[in-house]
């Protein structure tokens, strides 16, 4: 009689567990639809707002500002600082090392964090004018 009844309970949570996973599937379910109806919603006045495609520009010089893209603005090395060094480990004060220490944690960390020659340069300018040493 304990078999069964020990077999019961086990059967029992295995369908509590079985309802609950269900329940948890079914609200990510809806709420990733809900995410994915929203930016169409809103897109879909945007896309009202456009000219027509048969519409042509009056100059080629207004068809070249239209294609242009907007220049991006350039990050300061302390904004990069806290970018990327801030991925793998807390933020260090600039004066926790001198210059020539940072220059040489710089060399490596820009191997180790995979960054373009322009942004480490901008970076190591910031820790070592920051230094105070």
């Amino acid at each position: 009689m304990k078999r069964l009844s020990s077999f019961k309970l086990r059967l029992q949570a295995g369908l509590g567990f079985v309802v609950v996973a269900a329940g948890i599937y079914a609200v990510t379910i809806a709420r990733m639809r809900a995410a994915d109806d929203k930016p169409a919603a809103e897109a879909k006045p945007a896309a009202e707002a456009k000219p027509a495609a048969d519409a042509k520009p009056a100059d080629a010089n207004s068809e070249k500002k239209t294609a242009e893209k907007p220049k991006k603005k350039k990050l300061t090395g302390g904004e990069l600082y806290q970018i990327h060094c801030n991925r793998c480990h807390p933020e260090r004060y600039a004066t926790e090392w001198t210059a020539a220490e940072w220059k040489t944690i710089m060399l490596h960390m820009r191997v180790r964090a995979n960054l373009p020659a322009e942004q480490a340069k901008a970076v190591r300018k910031y820790l070592e004018e920051d230094s105070g040493k």
